[in-house]
């Protein structure tokens, strides 16, 4: 007979033999974990450890409170959501800024604000961590921002757009990233004033992203870019 010591955290239990297969006791592990007998005669070991994998609780993500996260130094990014009109989507916006330390998030033209209840659903409490301004017009804070020494850039399809894998970095400067609304795109009146236009790949049928979904890629790919490589 074969004995395997179980390891999930700290429950430790015995998985014995059993009608020439191994499995777990189900007190211990729900479900049908099975090693057969000949993957064990390979490891030449009459006793094998094996240990399971766990998800973590939520103490042990050693996540920062919402007053640390305010002080602390701030990824170099802002985002600029250009008459969005779902309040789910402006909710999404604010999570992810949250996950990645983002600067602020300027609230443009229709865009709601917090404490619109469909902003609070997605959100999850992010918009009381993360910095936030409205303005009535697009065109507004984009000047704003430029005046500002921040890069401004739109995704957006456009002729001159460069495809986000692409897109070069200046690791010298901030960039404001403009997410426009779920119908129009961005507003025509800012175009003059971007300092580019970024597009994600596509290989589908689909026209385009939702704009939780494609703020969640390009967001990451300029985290990943800033912090490390």
């Amino acid at each position: 007979m074969f004995v395997v010591t179980f390891k999930r955290g700290n429950i430790v239990d015995t998985m014995t033999d059993f009608k020439g297969k191994i499995r777990t006791k189900e007190s211990v592990y729900n479900g049908k974990l099975f090693f057969d007998r000949y993957t064990l005669l390979k490891a030449n070991k009459k006793t094998l450890q094996i240990n399971i994998m766990r998800k973590l609780k939520l103490q042990e993500l050693n996540r920062v409170d919402k007053e640390t996260f305010k002080k602390q130094p701030k990824t170099p990014l802002v985002l600029v959501l250009d008459n969005i009109r779902s309040g789910l989507n402006v909710g999404s916006a604010f999570r992810t800024s949250d996950a990645f330390g983002l600067e602020k998030i300027y609230l443009c033209g229709i865009t709601a604000t917090p404490p619109h209840k469909e902003i609070l659903k997605t959100a999850i409490g992010a918009s009381e961590s993360v910095a936030w301004e409205h303005s009535e017009t697009t065109l507004e804070t984009v000047l704003k921002l430029k005046k500002a020494g921040f890069l401004v850039v739109a995704i957006e399809q456009v002729d001159q757009r460069t495809w986000l894998q692409d897109f070069p970095m200046d690791f010298g400067k901030k960039y404001a990233l403009v997410f426009g609304n779920e119908v129009d795109g961005v507003s025509e009146e800012i175009l003059p004033h971007l300092d580019a236009c970024i597009e994600v790949p596509q290989m589908g049928t689909k026209h385009s992203l939702n704009i939780s979904v494609c703020l969640g890629i390009v967001v990451w790919d300029f985290f990943k870019k800033i912090k490390y490589e």
